[in-house]
């Protein structure tokens, strides 16, 4: 299985979404710092999680001085559009109609949003 077809756990998207903000390459102390607050985990759980991340395709890692550099395989686009794709594959029968329908019918999305998703409708149809 390639890494567009591999999802990430909780934990791991949130080390994921730390080194596509930095949007270079980071060092495990980078993502640990940038954890803090939201998992408060111990710099070698970091680190197992960020090698786990490189096993299975998502981060290379470079061994830079006495550290390593980890950057992302997989931009959040790519991942993000897959992981969209399979969702609306797997929950909805690829339907965006059925979709939209749940999240309208169980209060997730109002008004305000349903303009948003009909002027970026109207905007697709003008391109």
């Amino acid at each position: 299985m390639d890494k567009k077809n591999r999802r990430l756990g909780d934990a791991e998207l949130e080390i994921m979404l730390a080194i596509w903000e930095a949007a270079e390459p980071v060092t495990s102390g980078y993502v640990h710092e940038k954890l803090k607050g939201s998992r408060d985990w111990a710099l070698p759980a970091v680190i197992t999680s960020l090698n786990r991340l490189v096993e299975k395709g998502f981060l290379s890692c470079e061994k830079q001085g006495r550290g390593n550099r980890y950057q992302a395989l997989i931009s959040e686009e790519e991942y993000k559009a897959s992981e969209g794709r399979g969702l609306l594959d797997r929950l909805y029968g690829s339907s965006c109609r059925s979709l939209v329908a749940s999240l309208v019918d169980g209060g997730k999305i109002g008004k305000k949003e349903l303009e948003e998703l009909r002027a970026y409708l109207d905007e697709l149809e003008v391109k």
